[in-house]
């Protein structure tokens, strides 16, 4: 319910004073700047800035670095539809589609869709955090280590929607995926697959290696083309087509909500995040369009679910942040990190006490949406110049900015080691026709699939009858089972309606 007396504190609060929304607009450049930069997390943007806010007031600070986080959100969707790199793991469902539609020349209306389904998206999350910050709290405390394993399990069936032509061709590059993300040290002190390399201890590092299997393999595969799109005409910048895209966007307003609400629920688990929630919402919405088949090869569709998905669940993630003080992530606890600079507790007694500023807060996120619609379409204008640039000058620099943003996530040559030998790895995937995108996702699951399967058998002693006494987990399980089943199903359909029409033409 809804605290009518904080509400009109909040509307006090904001407009009280302008400082807040000084920050709105420089925040959100920076994210979107540093989202679209390959190997700058938002984490990282975050983190750089964050020295800023101990000079400022409280709400200014926050509205600030959630600025940064709402622009980052999307950011990372600009090189993830031109240039096939993630900006971040909650982009890679972005690249099944967005790339094949820059590739086709209709990178103008694969970013105009984009912005729009992150703007619509974000908007959504936050207007359900406003009705449901409580309620999810809540839910989101019952949650164990057994509920959080099932999620990663489903995020990993989905593996067969990204396969292509081939399940099993998918399913065993996502089975290489989690093998390679469970190297290293793990919970229960075991070293596995080190090779006696002391940086491999924390396991492969996710970020380069993503990198490099997805952007550099592709980069690789490019060196003998021109230009990223090879026809003069579909490379120049259109305004009319970006808006056209933004359009497109708001005619499938089902696939939107449907990504917002996956989002929002997905993202309020801490440590499952926006990484699964893009997939899960790119599995749903082929599963249940009418042209599920050509989704990998172009269809705004899949960009509209997954940057729907990814940007609602900075929400979700915000849910859990103010109601339990529990970061769902990296970015979320650089927020924690500035409430304790201002000597402020997230958690249920600072929304107990200060309701108001929870809700100023929300309503400073209304605002931050809505201005990325516009700032977003000047940057998406200046960022589509990219396909105008000949690859033999763009594939170095990509490599080059690559290699300087994966040294600045480690810190150490573990990171350009990591990015270049993943990406001799990602082009032989691709030269042997695996889905490198199934690796990528395997990776990101693979230590949270072991991390949660040990605490859930420590805490069970080992016994199955623990499954039991969480209806939560197998309410999960059967959601899932029920998820796979009738995607074979729909795959099924597709099939025979296509053969029944190629008997019918011939």
């Amino acid at each position: 319910m809804l605290d009518f007396s904080a509400l009109d504190g909040a509307f006090g609060i904001l407009t009280s004073s302008w400082s807040a929304w000084l920050w709105l607009i420089p925040g959100l450049v920076i994210g979107l700047v540093f989202g679209a930069m390959p190997g700058i997390s938002i984490t990282m943007a975050m983190a750089i800035f964050l020295p800023i806010t101990l000079y400022m007031d409280f709400l200014p600070a926050i509205v600030f670095l959630t600025s940064i986080y709402t622009g980052a959100g999307f950011g990372g969707s600009v090189p993830a539809v031109l240039m096939n790199i993630p900006g971040t793991s909650s982009a890679v469902a972005t690249t099944f589609d967005g790339y094949p539609m820059a590739r086709a020349g209709r990178h103008n209306q694969a970013l105009g869709v984009a912005l729009a389904s992150s703007v619509v998206g974000t908007l959504s999350s936050y207007v359900l955090l406003l009705f449901l910050i409580v309620p999810v709290s809540i839910i989101v405390l019952k949650l164990g280590p057994l509920e959080m394993f099932a999620i990663a399990v489903w995020g990993l069936l989905l593996l067969g929607s990204l396969s292509g032509s081939s399940v099993w061709r998918g399913l065993l590059a996502g089975v290489f995926g989690v093998l390679l993300g469970t190297i290293g040290m793990n919970t229960a002190g075991f070293i596995r697959g080190t090779m006696g390399v002391p940086w491999l201890l924390d396991g492969v590092p996710a970020i380069p290696a993503m990198m490099g299997l997805l952007a550099a393999s592709q980069l690789l595969n490019l060196i003998n083309t021109t230009y990223l799109i090879e026809n003069e005409d579909d490379r120049k910048i259109s305004f009319a087509r970006i808006l056209e895209g933004v359009r497109l966007a708001f005619k499938y307003p089902t696939i939107i909500f449907r990504g917002a609400t996956i989002g929002v629920i997905i993202g309020a688990i801490p440590g499952v995040g926006s990484s699964i929630s893009n997939l899960i919402s790119y599995s749903e919405t082929k599963r249940n369009a009418s042209d599920g088949d050509t989704f990998g090869s172009g269809n705004p569709k899949g960009v509209i679910a997954a940057e729907s998905a990814n940007s609602s669940s900075e929400g979700g993630a915000m849910a859990t942040m103010l109601a339990l003080g529990i970061p769902g992530g990296g970015a979320t606890a650089i927020l924690l990190a500035a409430f304790a600079m201002h000597n402020i507790i997230g958690g249920p007694q600072f929304i107990a006490q200060n309701r108001d500023i929870v809700y100023a807060i929300i309503f400073s996120n209304f605002a931050q949406a809505i201005l990325l619609l516009f700032v977003g379409l000047g940057f998406v204008y200046l960022a589509a110049s990219i396909v105008r640039v000949p690859l033999r000058f763009l594939i170095p620099s990509v490599l080059v900015v690559s290699t300087f943003g994966s040294y600045a996530i480690l810190g150490s040559l573990a990171g350009p080691i990591t990015l270049f030998i993943f990406a001799i790895l990602g082009w032989a995937m691709v030269r042997y026709d695996y889905p490198v995108a199934a690796t990528v996702v395997g990776l990101l699951l693979g230590s949270l699939l072991e991390q949660n399967i040990i605490r859930t058998w420590q805490i069970s002693r080992g016994e199955l009858g623990y499954l039991l006494e969480r209806p939560g987990a197998i309410l999960i399980l059967v959601v899932m089972i029920a998820s796979v089943g009738m995607t074979a199903i729909s795959k099924y359909r597709r099939k025979k309606a296509l053969l029944v029409a190629d008997a019918a033409e011939s």
